[in-house]
């Protein structure tokens, strides 16, 4: 059984949350809800909690202060929000579920199936760590990749380009190092744009930061400062043109 906690300022949210729980998720136990991170630090310590139903925008303290002055926890968190976009760019780069309100059952099922089998409970936290600095940093600096074998953690400033492999992207970084994530190239464009990457064939998305030199052609292609060459499809050639100038 999943010993959980609900922290929620809303009395709605915490009452939904709570009967959809007791109603869908035999294996989970509610021992306890809390209106703030106040409560909610006190009956996280003396109570052993293995899950925590996190809101994130609560008056007096964000969910997000609470990991923070915890520090040192051993419980798991599924983080709960109302649609904000910087605040789900930020679980996406983390690789951190969250649940949108209203919370849809389904979702909520699967988080808990995830969470019973994921075991790399210091991964977990190192994503906890990079959603910390990334939510409290005007942009967005840090992404965690999945992998088949887990979580590698990096600085999106080190990331030369991105190139498809079926469902799966290639990450191409300056350190000489390859990381293959099970993230789409679609993923990582959505992620990515907003940080100066622009895809500019189906397969390959580049970092603008890191381009050497545009070579011209039918389509052209570019040098990147690993001294990869990567092609320009045509219908992206204005488009590329446009937004190289304005780097």
């Amino acid at each position: 059984m999943i010993n959980a906690l609900i922290v929620d300022d809303e009395e709605f949210g915490r009452s939904v949350l709570s009967n959809l729980i007791k109603k869908y998720c035999p294996n989970v136990t509610l021992v306890g809800e809390a209106s703030s991170v106040k409560e909610a630090i006190e009956i996280l310590k003396n109570t052993k909690v293995d899950l925590v139903f996190l809101d994130i925008e609560m008056p007096g303290g964000s969910g997000f202060e609470l990991l923070e002055k915890m520090k040192n926890y051993s419980f798991s968190v599924i983080f709960t929000t109302a649609y904000n976009h910087y605040a789900v760019r930020a679980f996406k780069f983390s690789a951190l579920d969250y649940l949108l309100k209203p919370i849809d059952i389904d979702e909520l099922k699967n988080a808990l199936k995830k969470l019973e089998t994921n075991e790399d409970k210091s991964s977990f936290n190192q994503s906890v760590k990079y959603l910390l600095d990334n939510y409290n940093l005007p942009t967005v600096t840090k992404i965690a990749l999945p992998t088949k074998s887990g979580l590698e953690f990096i600085e999106i400033k080190n990331i030369i380009r991105c190139e498809a492999d079926g469902k799966y992207t290639n990450c191409i970084l300056t350190t000489g190092k390859n990381i293959f994530s099970t993230r789409s190239l679609k993923d990582f464009e959505e992620l990515l744009i907003p940080s100066n990457f622009f895809r500019i064939h189906h397969a390959h998305l580049i970092n603008l930061n890191q381009i050497q030199n545009y070579i011209k052609g039918d389509g052209g292609y570019v040098l990147m400062s690993n001294g990869d060459n990567v092609t320009i499809s045509k219908r992206k050639k204005d488009d590329f043109l446009k937004k190289l100038l304005k780097v």
